[in-house]
C-alpha cells in the first residue's frame, strides 16, 4: 500500500500534486464498485517519486493486461479501474479546463478512452438505475433528446451567476445546487459520477480553490449517494430532494469541517437520524469552519487588505500600489500579489499572457466570497 498522506504533507509540490491526483483517481473507482490492481499501486509509487512518467505508467498498465493469458471478470473490472485511474491522474495534473459542453464530454472521453466504446458520446437512449440508497428506486434522469440543451442551459445559468454577493455559506449552497443539477442530466451511458467529480474539481480550481485533500478519495461512494438524494423525491412517500448531504461533503471539502459522512444516513427512511447539531458541532454543519483546513482561512493580513482594495474592480499593479499607498513594486508583488494569487483569491485578467500591456487583476469567486463575508461581518 502507498501512504498517500505522507506525500500530501510533503513540501515538494510535484509529489504532492501527483499524490493527490492518484489518491483521488483510485478512490473514485469506488463509485462503481471497482478496485485497482496491486500492479497499478507499484507503478503509482514510481510515478510519484519521479522514476517514471505518466506515459510510461500507461504503457506498463497496457502491457500488463496484454500479457495476461486469462481474462476473468475481476481482470476486466480491475483493467477498467486501473486505466480510468491513470487517465484521471493525467487530467488532474493538467492546468487546463473548459467550462463548456465540449469540455464536459472531453473529460468523459479522456477518462474512458479505451474502456467504453461510447467514451465522450452523449447517450441516445433513456436510462434508469436502481439505487441502494433509494431502496431500489431510481432518480429521474433527463430524456436523451434533451441532454445537450439541458447541459447548455445549466452551464449558461452558472456563467451568469453573480458570485459578488455570496458569502462562503451561500457559495456552498449554490455550488451544491449546480453540481447536483449537472449530475442529474446523466449525459453518458456509464461513468457520470467520475466525470462530474473531475469537472467539479477542475471548476473549483478555476475559481481559486486548492483541492488537495482526501474527500473524493475516501468518500467517493458518499459523494455519489449524496448526488442521488439531491435529485430524488417521492411526494407520495413523503420524500423530498435533499441537498443537505451534498452540502456536508462540500463543507468538509472547502471549509475544513468534520461532518460525519456516513452512507447509512442517506438511506431513505433510514432508522438513524443525523446527529443533533447542538450535541456535536463537529459532526454537523456549523456556521463557522471547525478546522484550519478551511479554504477561506487565510491568515495573511496583506492578502485581506488586497481583497478590500480590489473589491469588485479590475486594477493594474500601479493602481493597486496607489490604493494601498505603497511605492515598492517588487515588495508589493512578493508580499501582497503573489500570496493572494497562491491563495486563489486574485487572478489575472489575461492569464495566458502574464506580461500583457493592459494586464489587470480581479477577485476570483473565492475572493468575492471572502469579500462578501468581510462586508457582512
Amino acid at each position: 500500500m502507498i501512504d498517500f498522506d505522507e506525500y500530501l504533507h510533503q513540501s515538494e509540490p510535484d509529489k504532492r500534486a501527483k499524490s493527490y491526483a492518484w489518491q483521488t483517481a483510485i478512490g473514485l473507482q469506488a463509485v462503481d464498485g471497482l478496485k485497482t490492481s496491486d500492479y497499478l499501486l507499484d507503478t503509482v509509487r514510481k510515478d510519484i517519486e519521479g522514476e517514471i512518467d505518466i506515459d510510461e505508467v500507461s504503457r506498463l498498465i497496457h502491457s500488463y493486461y496484454e500479457s495476461k493469458g486469462i481474462h476473468t471478470e475481476e481482470d476486466e473490472e480491475q483493467h477498467e479501474a486501473d486505466k480510468a485511474s491513470v487517465n484521471i491522474r493525467r487530467l488532474l495534473t493538467e492546468q487546463t479546463f473548459a467550462f463548456t459542453l465540449v469540455g464536459l464530454t472531453s473529460i468523459h472521453r479522456r477518462i474512458f478512452d479505451g474502456i467504453f466504446k461510447f467514451a465522450g458520446q452523449i447517450r441516445d437512449y433513456n436510462i434508469s438505475k436502481r439505487e441502494w440508497v433509494l431502496r431500489g428506486e431510481s432518480v429521474l434522469y433527463v430524456s436523451a433528446p434533451d441532454i445537450r440543451m439541458a447541459i447548455e442551459y445549466d452551464l449558461e445559468q452558472e456563467r451568469q451567476f453573480d458570485y459578488s454577493g455570496v458569502n462562503p455559506e451561500g457559495f456552498i449552497r449554490h455550488f451544491a445546487r449546480f453540481i447536483a443539477g449537472l449530475w442529474q442530466i446523466h449525459p453518458f451511458g456509464e461513468g457520470n459520477t467520475r466525470t462530474t467529480a473531475i469537472f467539479a474539481i477542475k471548476y473549483l480550481r478555476s475559481m481559486g480553490f486548492h483541492i488537495e485533500n482526501d474527500l473524493f478519495a475516501k468518500h467517493a461512494w458518499y459523494f455519489r449517494n449524496a448526488l442521488v438524494r439531491a435529485n430524488y423525491q417521492n411526494i407520495q412517500k413523503g420524500i423530498t430532494a435533499n441537498r443537505d448531504y451534498l452540502e456536508r461533503f462540500l463543507r468538509n471539502l472547502l471549509m475544513g469541517e468534520q461532518n460525519e459522512l456516513r452512507n447509512r444516513y442517506l438511506l431513505v427512511n433510514a432508522p438513524e437520524k443525523l446527529p443533533d447539531p447542538t450535541s456535536n458541532p463537529t459532526s454537523y454543519p456549523t456556521s463557522n469552519p471547525t478546522s484550519n483546513d478551511s479554504q477561506w482561512n487565510i491568515p495573511n493580513e496583506n492578502v485581506h487588505r488586497l481583497i478590500e482594495v480590489l473589491d469588485r474592480q479590475q486594477l493594474s499593479v500601479k493602481s493597486m500600489l496607489a490604493a494601498l499607498r505603497l511605492k515598492n513594486r517588487e515588495s508589493f508583488i512578493d508580499t501582497y500579489l503573489t500570496p493572494a494569487m497562491q491563495e486563489g483569491v486574485v487572478a489575472m485578467l489575461y492569464p495566458d499572457k502574464p506580461k500583457h500591456p493592459r494586464q489587470k487583476y480581479l477577485l476570483t469567486a473565492k475572493g468575492l466570497a471572502l469579500l462578501t463575508e468581510k462586508t457582512k461581518g
